[in-house]
Parts: C-alpha cells; structure tokens; sequence
C-alpha cells in the first residue's frame, strides 16, 4: 500500500506548476460552456485569462478569504526564488500570481474539488469586482 500523499511537502513552485495548469484548465472549459467555439477566439480569451497579470489579480481577491493552511501555502508560492517574471509583468504581480498557482496545486493534488471549485468561483467574482488594470 502506497504511503500517503502530502502535497503540502511539496516544492511551492511544484505546487504552482500543477496549479497553473489547473487554472489553464479550468478556464478554457468556462469558455467552452460559455458557448465559445471559434479556436482562435477561445485561445485569445483563455490567454488573457491566465496571464500572470490576471492571476495577480485572482489572488488579490481571494487571499483574505483563506484558512490558515491555505494561506500559509500560498505565502510558501509567494515567496519563493522565481528567478526572473514575464514581460509587462512587476515582480510583486508574479509573485502574487505564483501564490495563487501554488495554492491552486495544492488543493487539486489534495483532491479537494469542491474547495478548489469555490476559491475558482471566488476568483472570477473577485477579478470582476476588481475590473481592468
């Protein structure tokens, strides 16, 4: 029998890397129930979705809305040695999106959905509030 899984053990920047597909994910099957079909436009929209930026912005949103151990994940994402950030990104908006990528991972590999589903919710209703930058 395999020992158990303890994702929270895990690099935060592996976590981040399993929660930026997540979010990838995630936001390309909202577009497609959405109703967009057109490739081209769903690949635009998703793009804009999940760039650094956006996910600053998720995170900005949702980060007073965290247990303890969701933010101390999070804090782990947010704080560790990316080595450089996109173009047209700051450094503090990469980090804040690193923090949301993180905390995404470790709730999918924890395998909780419908946690994961709310803060996924929460993020959109909070990007919205928050508008265009």
């Amino acid at each position: 029998m395999p020992e158990p899984f303890d994702p929270s053990l895990l690099a935060p920047l592996v976590l981040a890397y399993v929660g930026d597909a997540v979010f990838e994910l995630e936001v390309r099957a909202e577009l497609v129930r959405a109703g967009v079909a057109d490739p081209d436009v769903l690949h635009r929209r998703a793009v804009s979705q999940v760039r650094a930026i956006s996910q600053a912005r998720a995170w900005r949103g949702i980060r007073d809305h965290l247990t303890p151990k969701e933010a101390a994940i999070a804090r782990r994402g947010r704080n560790a040695k990316t080595g450089r950030h996109p173009r047209g990104t700051t450094s503090e908006e990469y980090h804040d999106s690193t923090a949301f990528e993180a905390l995404l991972g470790y709730l999918y590999l924890s395998g909780r959905a419908d946690r994961l589903k709310e803060i996924m919710a929460l993020a959109r209703i909070m990007g919205e509030e928050e508008g265009p930058r």
